[in-house]
């Protein structure tokens, strides 16, 4: 096969992309390794930018994220047995965020791209890429691209097939990790909750009217057999107890430890080969910014190719990715309780959980990072 733009990885990632090229009258094939069904039902990131969402809405795969994204104008960051809501919205020029499943936006997607006849193979594992000549090996056969786009995520086969010498690498691992589940429950809040405890850090959210998303801080190598549904309900009362506040309990439907790193790879490009999503960069989760750096890159990526200017790519999504990078570790430093952390270490959580509700300047660095600023 040949095509203007071999896209590999068919993710939230991959999937945008191919849909902002379709529009712009770019023809592109899409390869992926896995089912639609295990693509179209992996949980992960719930929570969208303004930006991402009206990039959504303008590609006309936003129709059912208006009808059951839940649009939130603030958080709440809890310490000291206290709860700071931080007005987003008030704070960043009314920008707001959407709560709407990465599922939701990837089966939409996908939707849209099949209704359209366009190509997207599942169960189509790539093989290898080779960046020089643009072509993509995969079980069966070859397809040549112009451009490939390197949507494969972090253990994809595409940032591999750079040389070595070609890239440079930064990483961070965390000694802790989160335990999430899905609980078949009314939230107890209506906007999102980070709390900050001397057990551990926990977060409240959501995915429907109906349905709770709740995290807790655990080792990086918990092991999930060893939180009962009790234990985990147990543990999140106490991280988030609050006098004159209730957390509803229900049952629990999904529960699984994810580890949490830092990581770049830059430059995000060589030759024909342009990376972007988690094949490029990791963020931990607390910053919720994993998904929106994604559609960030691929939008960059998408406008370079139809205007033919390509070599500036890397350079243009690297200030964002490094942006997010140091907000999303702020955010984990300052909620999470560090190994070995000593009491001036927790003085200096709470001083910074303190300035960060309570100054004006504070708040508002905070509101403009989570609702995402406009560096591209």
């Amino acid at each position: 096969m040949r095509t203007q733009v071999g896209i590999v990885g068919a993710g939230p990632a991959g999937l945008t992309l191919a849909r902002m090229l379709e529009l712009a009258g770019v023809e592109s094939v899409v390869l992926e390794s896995r089912t639609r069904d295990y693509c179209e039902h992996r949980i992960r990131a719930g929570v969208l930018e303004q930006r991402t969402a009206d990039l959504l809405r303008e590609l006309g795969v936003g129709e059912r994220m208006e009808r059951e994204g839940i649009v939130h104008h603030g958080i709440h960051l809890q310490f000291d047995g206290e709860r700071h809501r931080v007005p987003l919205s008030e704070l960043a020029d009314g920008r707001t965020i959407v709560i709407y499943g990465q599922t939701e936006v990837v089966k939409d997607l996908i939707a849209t791209r099949l209704d359209g006849g366009l190509p997207l193979h599942f169960e189509c594992p790539v093989e290898s890429v080779d960046p020089e000549r643009g072509i993509v090996r995969y079980a069966g056969g070859e397809l040549e691209c112009d451009v490939i786009a390197g949507c494969d995520g972090f253990h994809g086969v595409c940032r591999s097939s750079i040389p070595d010498g070609i890239l440079r690498r930064f990483e961070r691992e965390y000694p802790f990790g989160w335990l999430g589940i899905l609980a078949q429950v009314a939230p107890s809040m209506d906007e999102l909750v980070y709390a900050h405890h001397e057990r551990g850090f926990a977060l409240l959210s959501l995915r429907s009217p109906h349905l709770s998303r709740c995290y807790i801080q655990v080792a990086h190598d918990e092991d999930i057999a060893e939180w009962p549904d009790e234990r985990i309900w147990e543990e999140l009362q106490r991280r988030t107890a609050l006098e004159g506040w209730t957390l509803r309990e229900g049952p629990v439907l999904e529960k699984g430890v994810t580890g949490m790193r830092s990581f770049v790879a830059e430059p995000m490009q060589y030759r024909k080969l342009f990376l972007a999503g988690d094949a490029a960069h990791i963020v931990p989760p607390t910053g919720a910014k994993g998904l929106n750096l994604a559609i960030a890159d691929v939008r960059v990526l998408a406008e370079a190719i139809v205007g033919g200017s390509l070599d500036r790519y890397s350079e243009e999504c690297v200030r964002r990715v490094w942006r997010a990078e140091h907000f999303s570790y702020w955010m984990t430093t300052m909620l999470h309780r560090l190994p070995g952390e000593d009491p001036f270490d927790l003085q200096l959580q709470l001083s910074q959980l303190r300035y960060a509700t309570t100054s004006q300047a504070a708040a508002r660095s905070l509101a403009e990072n989570y609702v995402g600023l406009d560096l591209v």
